[in-house]
């Protein structure tokens, strides 16, 4: 009688892409949901001209929900940031070239990060101390008070600045990981590193300027951005195929 052999579930190369499709598919959700939480709670910010301190400082005393704002910033930007680095074990580029600036743009990902992570600090806790303190000082003591403010208001400005330098280099060599990367849409690639341009300008403005209208320009083009190349990214992670099994022998 002839016997039969047991079908092999899958190839290594069926299972390479299904962990492939299930690692891209995780990045491409954290990615997304990372962004559209931060956009969506960064609406809830206290709103005025940033660089009118004696204004903007005012707003910010008065308000009751600073920092479960800037908590919910640094929880959006920490997904966000989770899914790049999600993203480089999905790429597994083969190029040197490619997985280097992959390697790269996961280092640099983690220094955007942990600089995220001093700036809610600085931002979310100290200015808001710094301002309630100024604005129930008594009046001789205001302009010290102030001046004080200021200081953490400047600091902000330079740690804003190496975060947005730090993200933008991250995107910028995910992008050039990307392009490589035959079973992802190049154009992705392309969207991911306007984006990455977009982060630098802002880090140039804020480091040179503070938070101007120039900033806002460059913070609206880097959310209209990434929200676009998140959505194919998406898009084509979930339309992944698996690799076909082989037939079973006989």
């Amino acid at each position: 009688m002839p016997s039969t052999q047991p079908a092999l579930s899958a190839t290594p190369a069926h299972t390479e892409t299904l962990a492939r499709r299930s690692s891209l598919r995780l990045s491409a959700t954290l990615l997304l949901v990372g962004q559209l939480l931060y956009i969506v709670v960064t609406q809830f910010h206290t709103d005025g001209d940033a660089n009118d301190h004696p204004a903007v400082f005012t707003e910010y005393a008065d308000s009751g929900i600073w920092t479960v704002v800037h908590l919910g910033q640094f929880a959006g930007m920490a997904v966000l940031l989770a899914g790049l680095l999600a993203l480089f074990f999905a790429l597994d580029v083969q190029a040197a070239t490619a997985r280097w600036a992959g390697r790269f743009g996961a280092a640099s990902a983690v220094a955007a990060l942990a600089l995220y992570a001093v700036l809610q600090a600085v931002d979310g806790v100290a200015l808001k101390q710094a301002v309630n303190a100024w604005a129930s000082a008594p009046y001789a003591e205001k302009p010290a008070r102030f001046a004080g403010a200021e200081a953490i208001r400047w600091l902000e400005w330079g740690v804003r600045s190496y975060q947005n330098f730090a993200l933008g280099l991250a995107l910028l060599l995910f992008a050039a990981a990307v392009m490589r990367a035959a079973w992802i849409p190049r154009p992705i690639g392309h969207l991911m590193g306007l984006s990455g341009l977009a982060y630098l300008v802002q880090g140039w403005v804020v480091g040179s300027a503070g938070f101007s209208g120039t900033e806002t320009i460059a913070i609206v083009l880097a959310f209209i951005l990434d929200v676009a190349w998140m959505s194919w990214l998406s898009v084509a992670a979930w339309r992944m195929r698996d690799a076909q099994a082989p037939s079973p022998g006989r």
